[in-house]
């Protein structure tokens, strides 16, 4: 039967109307994927080499065995972000004599078939046969190499099994990345463990006691076992739809956004997008990982003021940047619909200043834990904030006007160029150089202080004169939105 699957996907892909782009895609991503694995080809068989050169004072075997936990904790991130979970349209087969074991059985062996899954095996078997195979023996080398596999199996179902969780409630997806994120910061920021002894404390077990491969092998197992419970449970759409949207309903009830009416709404509305879709919901994501942006320039005294003002407005400002570049892109399979309701698009503005002005408050917020490298600091990001929800709030829906390219919001985000051209590169120019062009000509007459009032001060005026620019853009968006919802019709 599985054969059968596969035989009915490539029916499939060769009679889509877009096949042509869709070989096109495959083919460069082929050889993107091809230079990639040489690169990792390479570093795995020089692995011993280059720790040995990063740590030269330690043995290399408990090099190697500290560093393994660290890497599958860095494996599961990426697989959340971009590992693609596998698809097979189920509808046409529920009416028909097929067991659901094997429906579902398909959908989860085809998760096996991902080149992360490969990765491991390529960085880590040199080492194995070069290194832990001559001073261990054979068995040893076997239990590690069969370790790798199984931790690897294990991040696999478990990435399948947080993204189909988050399907149904994009929060999962974000307390599944601030556990992560805390569990990292918990060993290489607040040093209260060391995932590397936590590592050799079992690897280094298992050279001496190479039955100890049965614990990574049991969690994979269970890992698989529970992916296929959950997609047996959920095969059919009513319980996806109806039993489990109103189990996790209260999750997007904001009562918070109750009080700005319809605006609210329309805010509330866009929220959900966010959680609910892949490519929407990782440049959330993303400006949760560039709050780390700081502790890349703050702790090097090299860097002066002029490029804290660049990390400050990206670290409470990425979000506006990331999402806002797509903003009608994000509802072009229903764009049509938005032109012939009864929305107002003044209020579909207001909603979306509001929408940046509430994350772009949360992300200032939580950047203050940076007033550890001064007050100063501190006072940087704020002027920032004020220019985001300000001046770049404002740019972005200008260069929306002029977006024309639809995203599909069902397709992953990870190597996705959809709904990118020229605009976006556009956009980049007023963003990076218009905080410059103020600051500059008063940090070179030695007067510092005054270009971050005059850049604070800028961002008050514009959020003082919102509603003369949302009347602007809304006469300039009329201007241009037939031809926006020709270009969103394109497939």
């Amino acid at each position: 039967m599985i054969s059968t699957f596969f035989n009915h996907e490539l029916k499939s892909f060769w009679r889509s109307k877009n096949t042509g782009k869709s070989i096109a895609v495959k083919v460069i991503m082929g050889i993107l994927i091809l230079i990639l694995l040489s690169y990792v080809v390479f570093f795995g068989v020089f692995l011993d080499f280059i720790l040995s050169k990063m740590f030269p004072k330690d043995n290399l075997t408990v090099t190697f065995c500290g560093i393994i936990l660290i890497y599958f904790l860095g494996d599961l991130l990426m697989r959340m972000q971009l590992q693609e979970l596998p698809t097979l349209k189920v509808q046409p087969y529920l009416h028909l004599p097929v067991r659901r074991n094997s429906v579902v059985g398909y959908l989860a062996l085809t998760a096996l078939f991902s080149f992360f899954n490969l990765w491991p095996i390529i960085i880590f078997t040199p080492f194995i046969l070069k290194v832990i195979l001559p001073a261990s023996g054979g068995i040893a080398a076997v239990a590690f190499l069969l370790s790798v596999i199984a931790l690897s199996v294990f991040n696999n179902y478990l990435a399948m099994y947080i993204k189909r969780k988050a399907n149904l409630n994009g929060w999962i997806f974000l307390m599944a990345g601030a556990v992560l994120t805390l569990i990292t910061c918990g060993d290489f920021l607040w040093h209260f463990y060391s995932i590397r002894s936590l590592s050799y404390s079992f690897f280094g077990a298992l050279l001496l006691k190479p039955y100890l491969v049965l614990i990574p092998i049991l969690l994979g197992a269970a890992m698989f076992y529970l992916n296929f419970i959950y997609l047996k449970g959920n095969l059919y759409l009513e319980e996806l739809s109806s039993k489990k949207a109103s189990e996790y309903k209260s999750s997007t009830e904001i009562p918070l956004l109750g009080r700005f009416g319809h605006v609210g709404d329309l805010v509330a509305n866009e929220i959900k997008l966010i959680l609910r879709n892949k490519r929407p919901r990782s440049a959330l994501i993303m400006g949760l990982f560039f709050l780390c942006y700081g502790l890349i320039f703050y702790t090097q005294a090299i860097y002066g003021e002029s490029v804290k003002i660049f990390v400050g407005m990206f670290m409470t400002g990425i979000f506006i940047i990331s999402y806002g570049q797509f903003m009608f892109s994000w509802q072009a399979s229903h764009f049509d619909g938005i032109l012939v309701s009864r929305i107002n698009f003044s209020d579909f503005l207001k909603a979306k200043y509001l929408l940046f002005t509430i994350v772009s408050t949360v992300a200032f917020f939580l950047t203050t834990p940076y007033v550890y490298f001064g007050w100063r600091v501190v006072m940087i990001h704020f002027v920032m904030y004020l220019w985001n929800i300000g001046v770049n709030t404002t740019i972005v829906l200008f260069f929306a006007n002029r977006n024309y390219k639809r995203i599909d919001l069902s397709k992953g985000a990870s190597f996705n160029w959809e709904g990118v051209g020229a605009t976006q590169l556009l956009l980049s120019f007023p963003l990076l150089i218009l905080p410059y062009v103020i600051y500059w000509p008063f940090k070179m007459l030695g007067m510092a202080n005054t270009g971050f009032a005059a850049l604070a001060i800028v961002g008050v005026v514009f959020i003082a004169t919102r509603s003369f620019w949302i009347k602007q853009l809304e006469a300039d968006f009329y201007t241009k939105r037939f031809k926006i919802a020709e270009g969103f019709r394109n497939k």
